[in-house]
């Protein structure tokens, strides 16, 4: 039964408000800050539950008047009452039923984004520009912080390859819907002919882990310093600031250049060093539940086709979910929170059809 569970969720979190008091537990970081976590994830479900349990008892009051009452118009009154409360009692277990659907425990995170040129040479590295400024644009209007870790610019504009860190409140629970494969249908610059060429960049948003999530050993770190470089390669200054970190162990290599201190630079390479590996398991984790889902929206599947951008209809449609919209500069100019409920209205919903009750 529904109110049971909910009883069970308010102990819970009674309990979980003992425990970050402890001395004990405060001295464990790690466990402190799970806990905390759990604290702040059961509030929403403990809030619903004390306002679906006095809407239960007063239907519960409701229908004793009526067994009881013989007053016509008392009567009248509490039957209007009940339907109101039984309706207010439906739509409550509504919103319950998906606060109460696991979310994924990285949602919470900061976020690292990298947005890379893909088929459509210039083109796509033109197109990888426009998706950092949308985004840039986006995280503004959330109120998000940004900061640009590494770029790579394309020779006629536009970024190879562009990667910034985006913190704030749930950012990577958002922005974890963008990753994958963007098309772009339009006329380049570059086109005499006038004719529409589609061009594509890819893009993958990684949670941001913590020292918490993967310890590093420094004897499996190669590091690397270098000057930093400007379109075409040429250096733009003559101190090597820029570092490059590769783990052995993984092969994974990752290089930043955008402080003139080689200390920031190391800073912003090992945050984006660690998520990579971190990501490496969690995407684990995600082709897990893929294979369990047929539409599974925030996939970090980052081969899969997601949006095209079609510049001559000014529409923009999301493949996962059929969804298309006519709004395209708006779209392109930061407007896409309108996608992303719809996506995560529609994975709520699949979810709710696994059984999640």
């Amino acid at each position: 039964m529904l109110l049971e569970k909910l009883q069970a969720i308010k102990g819970r979190h009674e309990e979980v408000a003992q425990l970050i008091v402890d001395p004990e537990v405060i001295g464990d970081m790690k466990r402190y800050i799970r806990l905390s976590k759990e604290y702040k994830d059961l509030q929403p479900i403990v809030d619903a539950y004390g306002e679906y349990k006095n809407v239960v008892d007063n239907i519960a009051s409701a229908k004793e008047i009526l067994v009881g009452e013989k007053d016509p118009e008392f009567r009248e009154m509490a039957k209007s009452e009940l339907d109101d409360l039984q309706e207010k009692r439906d739509k409550l277990e509504e919103e319950i039923r998906v606060l109460l659907i696991p979310s994924d425990p990285q949602d919470d995170k900061n976020a690292i984004v990298e947005i890379r040129a893909g088929t459509g040479g210039d083109e796509a590295a033109i197109f990888a520009g426009d998706l950092y400024r949308m985004y840039l644009k986006f995280c503004e209007s959330q109120g998000w912080s940004t900061e640009l870790v590494d770029m790579n610019e394309g020779t006629s504009g536009g970024f190879k390859e562009v990667i910034f860190n985006v913190s704030g409140d749930g950012v990577y629970g958002i922005l974890k819907y963008e990753s994958g494969v963007h098309r772009v249908q339009r006329v380049p610059q570059t086109e005499t002919q006038g004719r529409v060429h589609t061009s594509a960049a890819t893009v993958a948003v990684l949670p941001e882990a913590d020292e918490f999530d993967i310890e590093l050993k420094t004897g499996d770190i190669k590091k690397e310093t270098f000057c930093s470089s400007g379109p075409g390669g040429q250096s733009v200054n003559t101190t090597y600031s820029a570092v490059r970190l590769t783990h052995v162990p993984t092969g994974i290599v990752v290089s930043c250049q955008d402080q003139k201190s080689q200390i920031k630079n190391m800073e912003k390479a090992m945050k984006v060093l660690r998520s990579r590996i971190f990501d490496m398991e969690y995407k684990k984790y995600l082709d897990e539940i893929a294979s369990k889902r047929k539409t599974m929206v925030s996939t970090g599947d980052r081969s899969a086709k997601i949006r095209t951008y079609n510049f001559p209809q000014g529409r923009v449609t999301d493949h996962r979910i059929g969804l298309t919209l006519y709004n395209l500069s708006a779209i392109i100019d930061g407007d896409i929170m309108n996608i992303i409920d719809a996506l995560q209205v529609a994975e709520n919903a699949e979810k709710l059809k696994e059984g999640v009750s």
